[in-house]
């Protein structure tokens, strides 16, 4: 039996814990599930408290439906992809193995679930979810950019910010953070990888969404294993690269 009382959260004492638990249910706008997100994962750090939820989150997740766990897999994903933990705290990898195992199977059931057919938004992040739980560094935390269709990165030459656009506005690369304007700036086209050359995680993720039906997020795992031209000073980059240069900065 866990007791909350000996364990903090973003705001102190975890007392408050349980409760929130049993309020959350399957509505993702439910205000425990807010709650809980501050207290547990509170901008991306957490606390003794947050791992002890694990196990309350992955047995919350396995009640409900494929279409009704979304809320408790995301907030189990990125309790578990966030390295900003409290020192000296084991790896969560190591210390919920079970849970982990528990929580992949559970994130494979959703991603398969028909009710995504029409949200590729919530794939994408089901799908980070499953790299969370994996143990995949940078897309673990870093591959929602898919839904914002958007990632900004320094360009490795000049170091000027790129905002690398992919979706409604189109397929580019630029300086300008208006770029949703009909005058934006100057924008650099983007290259999308030939699928015949994915390798690796990347024809992993390609091959998955294009089985799941989800082609609108096969595309732009194109593009985002793809390259780009600095929109200041027009050197190439590969637009995962560059990701992947931020987040371990």
């Amino acid at each position: 039996m866990t007791d909350w009382s000996q364990l903090t959260h973003a705001y102190g004492t975890a007392e408050d814990v349980p409760d929130l638990l049993r309020a959350a249910g399957p509505d993702p706008e439910s205000p425990a599930w807010s709650e809980l997100w501050s207290r547990l994962c509170h901008q991306g750090t957490v606390y003794p408290a947050s791992y002890a939820a694990l196990p309350a989150l992955a047995e919350k997740a396995s009640r409900l439906t494929a279409s009704e766990r979304i809320m408790p897999l995301l907030l189990a994903a990125s309790v578990i992809a966030s390295t900003d933990r409290p020192y000296g705290m084991l790896d969560p990898k190591d210390a919920y193995a079970s849970e982990i195992a528990e929580l992949i199977e559970l994130v494979e059931e959703a991603l398969r679930h028909p009710s995504l057919a029409d949200s590729p938004t919530r794939y994408v992040e089901l799908l980070e979810a499953l790299l969370a739980f994996e143990g995949v560094e940078v897309w673990g935390e870093e591959l929602h950019g898919l839904s914002g269709e958007e990632f900004e990165v320094p360009c490795p030459a000049c170091e000027a910010e790129n905002f690398v656009v992919f979706g409604e506005y189109g397929y580019f690369s630029t300086i300008d953070g208006f770029y949703m304007n009909e005058a934006a700036g100057h924008r650099r086209e983007l290259q999308p990888a030939a699928i015949f050359s994915l390798e690796g995680l990347a024809k992993r993720l390609h091959s998955r969404a294009l089985t799941d039906g989800q082609h609108k997020v096969a595309n732009a795992l194109t593009y985002l294993f793809g390259s780009a031209y600095c929109a200041e000073c027009d050197a190439p980059f590969r637009v995962d690269h560059a990701v992947e240069a931020r987040w371990r900065d």
